[in-house]
């Protein structure tokens, strides 16, 4: 599939909203910017006054046809980028960003697919079901997320609106699911022949829940992953 790719621009940020005390949601306004397929991601990019300069990439979590660019930004430890988005940043402000960038891990919402994401990995997930619903594909898409708890679930309300399968590894759901890592018994009813399935989230949850996939004869060549961040 051929995904646009876009140059260095300048961001304006006109919303910023904390949905827990270790993230950020900014949402950005970007002149001439270039349409992203669901799944792409975006560099900021800092400088400081001295010359140095940090970047780090994010994923969307805004679908194509939303005016502003969103993202979900966990503020990490020590994260000289994520620190300063979280912490700092407010509307107004204008931010150097480069996309959309990455044409693997995308889904243009015309196929069967299966969004698997951990923690912060839920956010090019949520670009794909807000495009489903914009294209009128829900019926397209299923979505299986692993949090610690419920608060650490970006977006869960919505997820758990559309239907997804929601795995709490440190607490019980409130549909009755006991506290415990994401099994293949939860992953079955979503393995469909024809789909491609998208796992995103920290290595050890993107190894672990590949691998449960493949435990249920998910062919190698249909599973398409992305690893960012220490959440899952």
């Amino acid at each position: 599939m051929d995904a646009p790719v876009g140059a260095w621009r300048r961001a304006v940020v006109r919303e910023v909203t904390h949905p827990h005390p270790r993230a950020v949601v900014l949402r950005m306004e970007i002149p001439d910017r270039i349409d992203h397929l669901p799944g792409q991601h975006y560099v900021i990019r800092l400088t400081a006054d001295d010359g140095y300069v940090a970047q780090r990439s994010y994923s969307l979590s805004s679908a194509p046809s939303d005016p502003l660019i969103e993202m979900y930004i966990e503020r990490l430890e020590d994260g000289e980028v994520s620190g300063f988005l979280a912490d700092v940043v407010a509307p107004g402000d204008e931010l150097e960003v480069r996309g959309p960038i990455g044409g693997w891990f995308v889904w243009d919402g015309t196929t069967r697919a299966v969004g698997i994401g951990g923690g912060t990995g839920v956010a090019p997930l949520i670009a794909m079901l807000r495009h489903s619903r914009d294209v009128k594909a829900t019926d397209l898409i299923s979505l299986v997320v692993s949090a610690r708890t419920a608060v650490d679930l970006p977006y869960g309300d919505e997820l758990m609106d559309a239907g997804a399968i929601v795995a709490l590894s440190r607490e019980d759901s409130v549909a009755g699911r006991a506290a415990g890592r994401l099994a293949a018994a939860e992953l079955a009813p979503v393995v469909v022949e024809g789909a491609t399935y998208y796992i995103c989230g920290s290595t050890g949850f993107t190894e672990a829940a590949s691998q449960l996939l493949m435990d249920l004869h998910v062919p190698a060549e249909v599973i398409r992953v992305e690893r960012f961040g220490p959440s899952g």
